[in-house]
């Protein structure tokens, strides 16, 4: 090969390379739509200073970074955008730019938004930069126009009662406020008197007129306080500077009365916004925190509208972008009779207790009460924190509803350990027990237990006298001959560690700590009602019913319709085994000797059981207390016959004596 060749090929690898590094370059340059891409990666994340320096230069001369930044963010930001999309539908060059024509897809405050828009973008230097106006955001934003959202309130839907009476529903509230300018010159003095009289702290007070929307004619608002507070409203006016005005809010009327019922909602925390996102929560939406509130949020809450637009710079509507109407909430009809309900939260306002009303045929709760209580209508208005931590600690437990939880339900359970032993054929109303001293145990295994019974009796120890005079005995040994294994079935036959379906969270019952009943004194304690049962009043209320029903077991509902009356179990006690005890039970109260003779009222047919439940932890224990019940349903009542059970605690020293202290309210309810 001569030199002169040797040259050439070398010149045209030299070229070649040279071509090689060019064609590398470009083919693996980016794309014009894959800055785009990038773009809206960035705008996805809230990155608004590193999507400045994707745009021209021609660009950044027209708006500055920081406007830029402002203008965005509060677009985006304050339309909720979120989930932004772009699918490319054409590009196409022209000269030295780029025009690429896309469909836009966002999640906003109003739903989604579908735009078809246009992006240019410019070659300089080795990539593509973005001719950004305010189009690139909305198509038909200009430069001076603005972007604005309105949101078209929703209402919540109310809770009524069985015949329409408003438990809750939106209303209105009182919002107290300050206007700095009218304060006056004792103006610290003022801000105490305030602070006094709202429960809210002067430094609380001294931050909200700091704030900077604050002029000295502006309205701050300080305290919300409900409509009906007259005397402290009154209080307020006597201040200078201070304004009262009404808002909307959540209404209780019979705050006290059922807010273990209704329960009661609160503004939305920023934590549950972003949980919630996308589900029509906004900052200004309330939640349902407890009761039918919470339990039937998705019905009972309104989605509010919302309207997204574009105004010029004299706030003139130009566009809309999107609209989304408002979707009011469900309304909830209670079964609750709310005349009812207040007279049997009468009857337990000073004590700690509960109250469950049935209808024993249909299953319909008339009233359920729980005390000491709460007023629904301070939640929605603002705890203070002193106001608060005194509920929250108060040791009689106001928020704590005492018919969703389990308690020993002492000799009120005698009935259920007939109605199983019967029900099985263990034993019938003829069967007689062999004992005559108040106390007894099986054989010398038990050492020196040994279970009591209050009074001796007259006549044959069988379960009518027994229920009658609430023998332990009896029922101790009925339990004991029915058998750990078949005793245990029929209590899970009745629903015992299963849950109750109900709009509340009920407690399940128990019949053991763990697994089984751990032992024969324990199975003879349980027959009487003591061991480790523990029994929910509306699962007790359910069993009770049997009695009632010829056997069957209605299934208890807190939601109003008139759909076929449903039951838990149609044959948890034979029809025999229900019949001789309603009779027994009648006995309880008509018999002279009965435990719950007091409660004999005239014209009325009344079957119940009497039952005091020791709370001790040992025998030396004098601090737990007594849980003092009664169980009763009427049989020929007029008016239509119902279902109580009824429990009030720490009876042991009240002049009444146990369950008597409950009967004398209970007589007061019929």
């Amino acid at each position: 090969m001569s030199k002169k060749i040797g040259g050439i090929i070398i010149v045209l690898v030299i070229i070649l390379a040279v071509g090689g590094v060019g064609y590398w370059k470009f083919s693996n340059q980016e794309k014009p739509q894959d800055i785009l891409e990038q773009y809206v990666a960035l705008l996805n994340e809230h990155k608004y200073d590193e999507m400045y320096q994707y745009l021209t230069e021609e660009a950044k001369q027209k708006i500055s970074q920081e406007d830029f930044v402002t203008r965005n963010k509060n677009i985006y930001e304050g339309i909720d955008a979120v989930d932004i999309k772009n699918e490319i539908q054409e590009v196409t060059k022209e000269e030295d730019r780029i025009k690429i024509a896309y469909t836009q897809t966002m999640s906003t405050a109003a739903g989604t938004v579908r735009l078809e828009k246009m992006a240019i973008l410019k070659k300089q230097d080795t990539t593509y930069q973005l001719d950004w106006n305010s189009s690139q955001i909305f198509p038909q934003l200009r430069d001076t126009d603005k972007v604005r959202i309105s949101t078209i309130k929703a209402t919540r839907g109310k809770i009524t009662d069985r015949n329409g009476i408003v438990l809750a529903e939106d209303g209105k509230i009182s919002s107290v406020g300050i206007v700095p300018g009218k304060l006056g010159e004792n103006k610290e003095k003022n801000i105490a008197k305030i602070a006094e009289i709202t429960g809210v702290t002067a430094e609380y007070i001294e931050n909200q007129l700091k704030a900077s929307y604050v002029k000295e004619d502006t309205f701050v608002p300080i305290k919300k306080v409900a409509m009906n507070a007259t005397d402290l409203k009154e209080q307020l006016l006597e201040i200078p500077g201070v304004m009262i005005t009404p808002i909307d809010g959540r209404v209780y009327p019979y705050g006290k009365e059922v807010a273990h019922i209704t329960g009661y909602v609160q503004p939305v925390s920023q934590e549950i916004l972003e949980e919630k996102a996308g589900q029509g929560y906004n900052s200004d939406s309330v939640i349902g925190k407890t009761g039918i509130e919470y339990a039937y949020e998705d019905k009972i809450r309104g989605i509010d509208g919302v309207e997204i637009y574009i105004v010029d710079e004299n706030e003139e509507r130009t566009h809309q972008i999107a609209k989304q109407d408002k979707k009011d909430g469900q309304n909830i009809q209670l079964t609750i009779d709310i005349a009812l309900q207040t007279k049997a939260y009468e009857q337990l306002e000073n004590d700690k207790g509960f109250f469950v009303i049935m209808e024993p045929q249909t299953g319909e709760m008339l009233a359920l009460v729980s005390t000491p209580t709460f007023d629904a209508n301070d939640f929605v208005v603002g705890l203070t924190n002193t106001q608060w931590e005194t509920l929250n600690n108060d040791t009689a437990k106001p928020l704590y509803t005492r018919f969703l939880q389990t308690y020993c339900p002492g000799s009120t359970f005698k009935p259920v350990t007939a109605g199983i032993a019967m029900t099985n054929h263990t034993i019938d109303e003829n069967t007689t027990y062999d004992y005559q001293d108040l106390s007894w145990q099986k054989d010398n295994s038990w050492g020196n237990y040994k279970v009591t019974t209050l009074t001796a009796y007259p006549g044959a120890k069988n379960v009518t006298n027994a229920l009658i005079h609430s023998d332990n005995i009896f029922f101790a040994q009925t339990a004991l001959n029915v058998g750990k294994d078949a005793y245990v079935a029929g209590l899970q036959k009745l629903g015992f560690g299963q849950p109750i379906d109900f709009p509340l969270a009920v407690t399940k019952s128990q019949y053991a700590n763990g697994a089984t009943i751990e032992g024969e004194i324990k199975l003879a304690d349980t027959g009487y009602g003591q061991g480790d049962l523990l029994v929910n009043p509306i699962h007790m209320a359910s069993i009770y019913s049997a009695f009632a029903n010829e056997g069957k077991m209605v299934k208890p509902y807190l939601i109003y319709d008139n759909k076929k009356v449903k039951y838990i179990n149609e044959t948890a006690f034979s029809e025999e085994a229900s019949t001789i005890i309603k009779n027994a039970l009648i006995q309880v109260v008509e018999d002279p000797t009965g435990t719950a003779n007091d409660m004999k009222m005239n014209g009325i047919t009344i079957a119940g059981k009497t039952g005091t439940a020791e709370l001790k932890q040992s025998s030396e224990d004098t601090e737990s207390g007594t849980l003092g019940w009664f169980n009763c349903f009427t049989t020929n009542r007029s008016a239509g016959n119902l279902l109580i059970i009824g429990m009030v605690e720490n009876v042991q020293n009240n002049a009444s004596g146990g369950s008597h202290y409950v009967i004398q309210k209970i007589k007061k309810i019929l």
